[in-house]
């Protein structure tokens, strides 16, 4: 629901935050699509039906077209970089948990091996790398560790004096879970349809016991979005055409 947020969650889920003038669903879209991955599958909750309005106008709305006016109108939609995109949007219930959702939306996934991602965070992951290692470690699950930046400058002292300030860098004190998933489809088995599964809890932690989660490291940029500050900054990223995460 984007309660840390709610400047802009209010009205709209949190994927439909915009950045740079568009949602940042889309953004996390367009990056597996510039991977060569079209086929998407949505699992929709607070106010999904604002997803929803946006796709079934997405022609419209993202598009230069021509209209015919008349008894029977006639619109012609020229070209998009989205053409060929396949976009499932399921509805798995208002106040559920990560976990629930995906068990919820699996009839729609048509392959044994699927991808995962949150709805509000950007990186410069390489998505063929990532299939390429989870395919090659040969476990049910490949989740991508990351080193997020630091709300914080960084001081280094040597006695009363600083030696090094750093503006914030990256944390050194081990790997976050930053999404961007792999799983095969046995991985069903360990979630549930009830709606406090968490995907983080019970089920990412029996796969670690059964050896079957790997990591991904990915040392580039990443970064979520989570508070309002956290918003400026990406709209900051793209407005000056420093986002990393621009693969298209």
């Amino acid at each position: 629901m984007g309660t840390r947020l709610r400047e802009e969650t209010e009205y709209r889920p949190k994927p439909m935050v915009e950045i740079g003038g568009k949602p940042i669903l889309w953004h996390i879209m367009k990056l597996y699509a510039a991977g060569g991955y079209t086929d998407f599958l949505i699992c929709l909750g607070y106010k999904g039906e604002v997803v929803k309005d946006y796709f079934l106008n997405y022609e419209a709305m993202n598009n230069d077209f021509t209209i015919r006016l008349g008894e029977a109108p006639k619109i012609e939609y020229h070209q998009h970089g989205e053409a060929g995109w396949c976009v499932t949007l399921a509805d798995t219930g208002q106040d559920v948990m990560t976990g629930a959702r995906i068990k919820r939306a699996a009839r729609y996934l048509k392959t044994g091996t699927f991808m995962l991602t949150y709805g509000d965070g950007v990186a410069d992951i390489d998505i063929a790398a990532l299939v390429a290692f989870h395919r090659k470690c040969g476990t049910i699950g490949t989740v991508t560790g990351v080193r997020p930046t630091s709300r914080f400058g960084e001081l280094f002292a040597s006695g009363q004096k600083v030696v090094d300030f750093n503006e914030k860098p990256q944390t050194h004190d081990g790997l976050v879970n930053g999404g961007f998933f792999v799983f095969e489809r046995a991985f069903l088995d360990y979630l549930s349809d009830d709606p406090n599964c968490v995907l983080e809890r019970d089920p990412l932690e029996s796969l670690v016991r059964d050896g079957q989660l790997s990591v991904y490291r990915h040392p580039g940029f990443w970064q979520c979005m989570d508070t309002y500050r956290d918003h400026q900054y990406l709209n900051q990223l793209w407005n000056t055409g420093q986002a990393p995460w621009k693969a298209w």
